[in-house]
């Protein structure tokens, strides 16, 4: 070997052998003197031969391959990221490339591998314009039977390469490609099965591509297609039709590559599943049919090895379970087509029966959740990637494809496999537990599905009945003999309470109680809580009031063994039990809050837990007698906090301040009192002094709601009502200043219509500085929702200002716009822009109605200005970024006036087009405003206290998933506003203007389209 190296590459050898030495002032010089090297020309392809040289031992060949990947990346393109001068020249480039060709039939396994990596780091940069001859050598390769190292190393480089395959490679590539990928495809008496298996994820990649140019090019790549398709389906056929065989990772491999070439022809290419495509069906019904027993022994019994955890060289995963996951997968996709399922259709009791069977616990599940329960718990909740999980998504899709046949099918493979666990249980086995356990988790993991249908429609099975007797035959045996059956009938109880008749419900809750309190183990605990969380709130309070203190003992002292995983059951099941306990529960208040207190406190950096403690706290605090208990306990915690904010640790503060907002709402005057003259100034403070966002907006929401509950009497609890309302336009001046981040004045909305609902004589001298602060804050902000809360401010003072409203048209008249001829310019462009983006149903109907009182007042500096109407439509094709930028939308100017009444039209139609509850079609609990009162809607005392009873239709389509609407109900059910029947509102507002002034209504009528003519019409008439 001396004789055959020149100086510089035994030097190099010396120095690579160095970076291998026990002596760590060796290893470093020589690591530096590489480092030197690998910036002088020539480093590379000395790298390169040294690995062609079959000579050198092999630890230097594949610590060189290793080196030169790493070179590459680093100076083989200047545009790359982590280039690092100087480039490899071309002619160095031609050197490697060649030499590693030469180095790809190594017979180091990792020696190819390392090789085809570094030919395809190269092939990403160089393929196929400078490096056209790569293609054919890896061809010639790959059909070179006696040269099987070559063909391992030509298919794994064609492999890596085919990640960056394109809509321009793929169609040259296929046709040379294909055949020889067939012919090691169909030749296992030439081939191993990993190379097989290498083979199929080549063409998988290739299918990938052309269903990706399917939509751009459809005859071209339907023509390729059917080309590759018939001869590829013979294959798969074959492949798929022998058994699956135990222990033979290689051949799961081997099908898991071929599920994924089928899954791609569903997705792309429906038209071929008439042709060759259905011949596949039967192998493939007896791949999963066979591979079910595999699975019996392999994952759930554990007598066979299952390979759970082991990956290829490859890193592809090896396991059983992988497989059936990607069968599953395949399935949901075949469900999903309708050609697919029409044809399976006569096989869907089977389908189903084998798909519960696969739901059954693993061996491996069994033992990590008997380990640690946490995993149980985030595996339940988090919908874990397994078996189990991939089976209900199949049965979900199974029941929106075949609808009843569907749910039949499923309710009769359940009961079929629950009562096989009897046989199995007679016959001695361990496991038959297992199957009743897969039977219930199969119709657990559908119950939304399943009671949805048994609402709409009848069964052929009563549910309530068949779930009762399941869960009673489950929980015959002893708790502690089989935990997860028993946990999950509880979990049963707590999804299907709804059909379950009450005296078994109140029989589980009792049992449930008893099983928080009992030795066993932590996933039946979790199975008992479950069902308490969700059966509890709706029995009858006595059903567990005898055992409601034992209870509260057992889940306390589970709180405190509990983990954050479960530590979110465990509230939840808290919350539901001291609501159940009436009055009972002031006996232990004072040993349970500060416990939960100490849970928000040590997981305040969590949302979600600390969320949940302050439910809790809630809970207690609307426990009777419980509340001035709670407060007195809570802040001696939380004011030092407040006092100090810049001291305390993250979320803290924020954290704090949303306690705060919870023991106000709907407090007792005299704890809002003690409240106040505790945490007013600092929460105020906060506002005007912190830097976080999150705690500014916290401190907002706190401060709205200050207003909120103390009203006028907050201003005489500080001796100086002057200071206090000071300190309360002192913090909206803050929350209003344009050079704030919108998203800190978020709320500042919510906050500022207190204000103006509870202070009105306060903040009357105030209202021109209001006015022209939130236009600025309007014109500064860069968030839509934060300017439709301020528009819904200006909206409220539309309504304060009647029935004088042109004052207020004249108050904006007078304010100066940047950009705009004045405020009322701006404000209405805005306005009119924002309307339809405006959501909840207290906005809706203040914003909507101070529209009309704008309207009716005709003031003819309405009608002076232009706002944007309606989009004109480009016909010039497909808008691309680049259209966009050259020839930005463009829309028509109308009259202000117009612009409302056709607001006003779209607002009727959304109400029109929303169905209607029969309880609420004649809005008989809402306020109803007919002719002139139209126009002082909103003079209704300030003290009268409505109630909300129902949301208009319109408002709760738009409403439907805001969850924090119950925040802003909080603020705004005081103001009379929230009762107009917006409907009757609109309807009486058109006959007004058609009644007083015809020719402007017929004028901005045919102004309308055809939709809002129709409805204006339909209002009229009503």
């Amino acid at each position: 070997m001396e004789s055959s190296l020149d100086p510089d590459q035994k030097c190099l050898i010396d120095c690579l052998s160095a970076t291998l030495d026990t002596s760590h002032g060796v290893r470093s010089f020589a690591e530096e003197s590489l480092k030197q090297a690998s910036l002088q020309p020539g480093y590379g392809a000395a790298l390169a031969k040294i690995i062609f040289n079959k000579e050198i031992p092999f630890g230097l060949r594949q610590l060189s391959a290793v080196l030169l990947k790493q070179f590459i990346k680093q100076h083989w393109q200047e545009d790359e990221e982590n280039f690092v001068p100087p480039i490899v020249s071309p002619e160095e480039k031609g050197v490697i490339r060649q030499l590693l060709m030469l180095s790809l039939d190594d017979s180091h396994g990792k020696i190819h591998t390392a090789v085809g990596m570094t030919i395809a780091t190269i092939g990403q940069y160089d393929w196929p314009e400078e490096w056209p001859e790569l293609l054919p050598f890896l061809l010639r390769l790959i059909n070179d039977q006696n040269n099987q190292n070559g063909v391992r190393g030509a298919l794994r480089c064609l492999a890596l390469l085919s990640g960056d395959l394109d809509d321009a490679s793929v169609p040259k590539l296929v046709p040379e490609l294909f055949p020889s990928l067939h012919k090691i495809i169909s030749s296992p008496e030439l081939y191993e099965k990993s190379l097989r298996a290498k083979a199929l994820s080549i063409a998988h990649a290739c299918i990938s591509v052309l269903g990706s140019m399917s939509g751009v090019y459809q005859r071209e790549t339907m023509d390729m297609v059917n080309s590759i398709l018939a001869p590829l389906m013979e294959k798969i056929s074959i492949l798929l039709q022998s058994p699956v065989q135990s222990e033979d990772p290689d051949d799961w491999s081997l099908r898991m590559e071929v599920l994924k070439c089928l899954l791609q022809i569903v997705q792309n290419f429906p038209a071929v599943l008439d042709g060759p495509f259905l011949g596949v069906l039967a192998p493939l019904w007896q791949t999963f049919i066979s591979s079910f027993k595999v699975y019996q022994l392999s994952c759930v019994q554990g007598t066979e090895d299952s390979h759970s955890g082991r990956y290829d060289s490859d890193g592809v995963e090896q396991s059983f379970e992988a497989l059936v996951i990607q069968l599953f997968e395949l399935l949901i996709t075949i469900v999903c087509n309708s050609r697919l399922a029409k044809a399976i259709g006569g096989s869907i009791k089977e389908l189903v029966y084998y798909v519960v069977g696969f739901q059954q616990m693993t061996e491996e599940q069994e033992h990590s959740w008997s380990v640690d329960a946490n995993h149980y718990v985030a595996d339940e909740d988090d919908a874990t990637y397994s078996c189990r999980v991939s089976g209900s998504l199949l049965l979900e899709e199974i029941i929106n494809t075949y609808a009843q046949e569907g749910i039949n099918s499923i309710l009769e493979a359940s009961q079929a496999r629950f009562h096989e666990s009897h046989e199995a249980k007679v016959a001695g086995h361990s496991d038959w537990w297992k199957w009743q356990e897969a039977s219930l988790f199969a119709l657990s993991s559908i119950s939304d599905q399943l009671l949805e249908i048994q609402e709409s429609e009848p069964t052929k099975y009563n549910l309530g009945e068949l779930i009762e007797q399941m869960v009673t035959e489950s929980t015959g045996a002893g708790v502690d003999v089989h935990p997860f059956l028993h946990a999950r009938a509880f979990a049963m109880v707590a999804k299907f309470h709804s059909v379950i008749s009450k005296s078994t419900c109140e029989q589980f809750l009792y049992r449930a109680a008893q099983t928080i309190a009992l030795d066993v183990s932590l996933p039946v605990k979790i199975g008992a809580c479950r069902a308490l969380s969700q059966v509890l709130p709706e029995s009858k309070q006595e059903a567990i009031q005898l055992n409601t203190m034992g209870l509260l003992s057992s889940l306390t002292d589970l709180l405190t063994k509990a983990s954050e995983e479960t530590l979110h059951l465990v509230l939840e099941t808290l919350q539901a039990t001291i609501n159940a306990a009436g009055e009972q529960f002031a006996l232990v208040e004072s040993v349970l809050s500060p416990i939960i207190l100490n849970v928000w406190a040590q997981h305040i950096s969590d949302p979600f837990i600390s969320i949940d403690a302050v439910d809790v706290l809630e809970a207690i605090k609307n426990a009777p007698g419980c509340i001035q208990p709670l407060v007195s306990r809570i802040l001696p915690t939380i004011v030092p906090i407040l006092q100090k904010p810049k001291d305390q640790r993250e979320n803290l503060v924020g954290g704090s301040l949303d306690l705060l907002t919870m023991l106000l709402k709907n407090a007792p005057i005299d704890v809002v009192q003690a409240i106040f003259e505790k945490c007013f100034d600092p929460t105020v403070q906060i506002i005007l002094e912190s830097e976080d966002h999150a705690e500014m907006q916290n401190a907002t929401e706190c401060l709205a709601v200050f207003v909120s509950v103390g009203r006028q009497e907050m201003l005489t609890w500080g001796g100086d009502p002057g200071y206090i309302m000071k300190r309360l336009l002192e913090a909206a001046s803050r929350l209003l200043d344009p050079e704030l981040p919108s998203s800190v004045s978020l709320f500042v909305g919510s906050y500022i219509l207190q204000l103006i609902l509870h202070l009105p004589t306060q903040m009357s001298p105030h209202l021109r500085d209001l006015v022209a602060a939130v236009v600025r804050r309007l014109q500064s902000s860069e968030i839509e929702g934060l300017k439709c809360s301020l528009i819904l401010i200006l909206a409220r003072l539309v309504h304060l200002s009647a029935p004088n409203t042109d004052h207020f048209i004249n108050l904006l008249l007078s304010m100066p716009a940047a950009g705009y001829e004045n405020s009322l310019s701006y404000v209405m462009s805005e306005w009119t822009r924002l309307q339809g983006e405006i959501q909840g149903a207290y906005q809706i109907k203040v914003t909507t109605t101070a529209l009309v009182l704008l309207f009716s007042t005709r003031n003819v500096e309405l009608s002076k200005l232009q706002v944007k109407g309606n989009l004109i439509k480009n016909t010039g094709g497909i808008k691309t970024r680049s259209k966009s930028k050259s020839a930005p939308d463009q829309w028509t100017l109308v009259p202000l006036p117009a612009k409302i009444f056709s607001l006003l039209a779209d607002a009727l139609s959304e109400i029109f087009e929303q169905p209607i509850d029969d309880d609420d079609e004649d809005g008989a609990s809402e306020a109803s405003y007919t002719g002139d009162e139209i126009m002082y809607a909103s003079m209704v005392p300030s003290n009268a206290n409505p109630s909300v009873q129902h949301l208009d239709a319109m408002a709760k389509v738009l409403d439907e998933d805001d969850e924090d609407d119950g925040y802003d109900d909080d603020l705004t059910k005081v103001d009379p506003l929230s009762e107009i029947n917006l409907a009757e509102y609109l309807q009486n507002f058109f006959r007004s203007i058609s009644e007083s002034d015809r020719s402007l209504f017929d004028y901005l009528f045919q102004s309308l389209s055809e939709s809002q003519r129709a409805s204006v019409a339909r209002g009229l008439s009503s």
